[in-house]
């Protein structure tokens, strides 16, 4: 059975959505902010690698960990609204991208596994 990485379409897919839903990161207003001060295509390069292992592909992230790597952003006032607004342009990038339903699901489900580190709420 392939893996949610190889069902999504490989290295290509993820490449090509990572840009794209950066593009569309960057143009919400909820959550544009946060991005002001970050270099956007070592930060492509880190979330490439980042959602290439989520999704069960190669791993090689080497990235700080989601609770180290987000702790600016939360003393930034990052929250569940900003949270809730990066998974829905996520999904709406894979929508545009032909991704069936099913897959992003997946995608969003993957992604909810990282909320508590994100915001900065998980023990540890």
């Amino acid at each position: 059975m392939e893996n949610l990485f190889e069902a999504l379409g490989g290295s290509a897919a993820v490449d090509a959505a990572v840009d794209r839903f950066y593009r569309k990161v960057l143009s919400d207003d909820r959550i544009a902010h946060f991005f002001d001060d970050v270099d956007m295509e070592r930060q492509a390069a880190k979330q490439k690698a980042f959602l290439t292992m989520a999704f069960g592909g190669p791993h090689n992230y080497s990235g700080k960990d989601m609770k180290a790597g987000h702790a600016r952003l939360v003393q930034m006032g990052l929250n569940d609204s900003h949270f809730d607004a990066v998974v829905q342009d996520l999904g709406e990038t894979l929508a545009e991208m032909g991704v069936s339903s099913e897959l992003i699901a997946q995608v969003a489900a993957v992604a909810e596994t990282t909320r508590e580190d994100v915001l900065g709420r998980s023990a540890g």
